[in-house]
């Protein structure tokens, strides 16, 4: 039986696989919050926190928009690098060593999602729905700059204490 495709419900999908995610990475961020020794890192992973709390109601308004349930799609690829975070908060005991792990798994967290929010927000363009594509970039802006203040954490802080502690 042949099912007919569209890039909609293409774009439907991956909206539903980030919703997955973003919930995903809410039950993770506290629990990172807490292993972090570094104080700015622990607000880091705090402020990210809120922001994907706006990431979520921005979905869920793009799924108001398009009429749709915001019913989600298990993400298996931010599940994996999830676990993978975990595996370093046990495998790692030095606070400072820790806290670099810590910041690696948080931006493949951020460049699993810079890619996801490029896709969709290139869908929600070729489908003609700017206001989505608004919506869509606004994430995606704020996913950067988390990526962005992680990689200076680590390279003016972390990092340099992690190399201390070996």
């Amino acid at each position: 039986m042949a099912t007919q495709e569209s890039l909609q419900q293409l774009y439907v999908n991956e909206l539903r696989d980030l919703m997955s995610a973003e919930h995903m990475i809410l039950k993770a961020l506290p629990k990172m919050a807490e292993k972090a020794s570094h104080s700015s890192l622990k607000d880091a992973f705090r402020m990210h926190e809120q922001q994907t709390r706006q990431h979520v109601q921005r979905l869920e308004q793009i799924f108001s928009m398009i009429g749709t349930r915001a019913d989600e799609k298990k993400c298996k690829g931010m599940e994996g690098i999830l676990e993978e975070g975990q595996d370093a908060m046990k495998e790692y005991t030095d606070s400072d060593v820790l806290d670099a792990a810590l910041i690696a798994a948080a931006q493949r967290v951020e460049h699993y999602e810079i890619a996801a929010y490029g896709c969709v927000r290139t869908y929600a363009n070729v489908l003609g729905l700017s206001r989505q594509e608004d919506l869509l970039q606004q994430t995606l802006n704020e996913e950067g700059n988390t990526d962005h203040r992680l990689t200076q954490l680590a390279d003016e802080v972390v990092n340099v204490d992690a190399l201390k502690a070996t």
